[in-house]
Parts: C-alpha cells; structure tokens; sequence
C-alpha cells in the first residue's frame, strides 16, 4: 500500500499528500466565493450569485432546525463555512491518483485521520466556548451537565469523547474506504490492459458517482451535527 510522505511544517509533522489538497482546498472555496459574489444585483442575479443563494438558504434550513438562538445568522456563516470546506475536501480524491514509487502525493483531507479528528475537535470546542459566553461558566455548567439530574455528569463528560469521536470518524471512515476501493479498482482496470479495461473502467464510473453522492451527504451529516451538538450548548433545557 501506498505511503504518504512526511514533512515538517513550524515543527508539527504532516503529510505531503494532505497538505497539499488542503491548500488546494481553500483555493478552490476563495475562488468560488469570489466568483459567486461578483457583481451582485437584485434585478438580474446571475447563475453563480442564484447559486451561492440557494446554497446559503439550504443552510438556513439546516441550521434552523437545530438552532433557535436569536444570533443564527453567525451559526449559518459557520455552517457555510463547513458545508463548503467538507464537501470539497471529500470530492478531492476523487478525479485522480497520483503515486510516485511507493509514495502517494494527492488525496482527499478528509480521507485522512488527523484532519478529521481535527475538525471535530475544534467544532465541539467551539461549541464549548459559545455555551460559556452565552450563558456564564456557571450557568452552563449547570444547564449543560447537571441538569435534568446531577447524577448524569458522568455520562455528560463521557457523551463529550463519543460526540468528537462519532462526528470524526464517520467522515473519515467513509470517506478513506471510498478511496480504497477507488484504489483497488483503478488496479484491477490496469492489471491486464484492454483486457480488463471492460471491467474496471465502468466500475470506476459507477464508483466515483456513487463517492460524489457519499461525500455530499457526509458534508451535510457532519453540519447537522455540528448544528445539534452547539444547541445542546448554547440552547437552555427546560
């Protein structure tokens, strides 16, 4: 199997390949947001404003039904934020491979650990400093650990690690295995030539467009949650 390269970046080891399909990532959300918010009118919209219009509104939605706190708008700028750079990290690996000897140089961000984890880890912190500017440190360590019944502290403390966890594995898990198999069948259709080009290249179509859809819906899964988990901080139970 193929290994990723190991560099030094201020002193925290990171992988070439990662590296290097992150930052292609946020050139790619700069560039389209750029585009989409060029020359913007309200008589003749055109198709990449209509766009970024539509897109803001599904997040609206999705943020709208998890979270009722009168700041939404800043919830929905994060929500954007994330929908974009997930959903362009999980389609990243897919177009191409790119292997040199042993090494592998390209692949999605989310298709590694690190970054995954990463991602969910600043999230429910996140979520942990907006509960405690909103409510006070008192008040939210009451309402979000010790309510309906004290006696539930510890599996509050224990639901913490599982929520950072689940919402850091299911995106890497889905979308790593998705590469894999990307992988393994980009070898069967070069394994014998032409001859198994009949069989591996239509497998691979199949596969990439079922991968398009996967990672879609990952990048809206892992918004919704995002979404859920800030309510329960930032929202009073009763």
């Amino acid at each position: 199997m193929e290994q990723s390269l190991i560099i030094e970046v201020f002193g925290l080891a990171i992988s070439l390949n990662t590296l290097l399909s992150l930052v292609v990532t946020v050139v790619i959300i700069a560039a389209l947001c750029i585009v989409c918010t060029r020359n913007l009118s309200v008589e003749q919209p055109r198709r990449p404003q209509l766009f970024l219009e539509w897109l803001i509104g599904f997040v609206r939605q999705t943020v709208g039904g998890s979270i009722t706190d009168r700041h939404t708008q800043m919830y929905q700028l994060l929500g954007l934020t994330l929908l974009l750079f997930v959903l362009v990290s999980n389609m990243l690996g897919l177009p191409l491979i790119v292997h040199v000897g042993h090494y592998s140089y390209w692949k999605s961000p989310t298709a590694d650990p690190v970054v995954c984890l990463s991602l969910a880890l600043l999230v429910i912190m996140l979520s942990h400093y907006l509960g405690v500017d909103k409510q006070g440190m008192k008040g939210y360590i009451v309402n979000g650990y010790l309510k309906p019944s004290a006696i539930m502290f510890p599996m509050k403390i224990i639901e913490e690690f599982t929520n950072t966890l689940s919402l850091a594995l299911r995106l890497y898990g889905n979308i790593f295995a998705g590469e894999v198999l990307l992988g393994l069948i980009a070898s069967l259709a070069i394994a014998k030539g032409p001859l198994t080009w009949v069989v591996g290249v239509p497998l691979q179509i199949i596969w990439q467009g079922f991968s398009v859809f996967i990672g879609a819906l990952q990048a809206y899964i892992f918004v919704t949650l995002t979404m859920v988990y800030m309510s329960h901080k930032v929202e009073t139970e009763h």
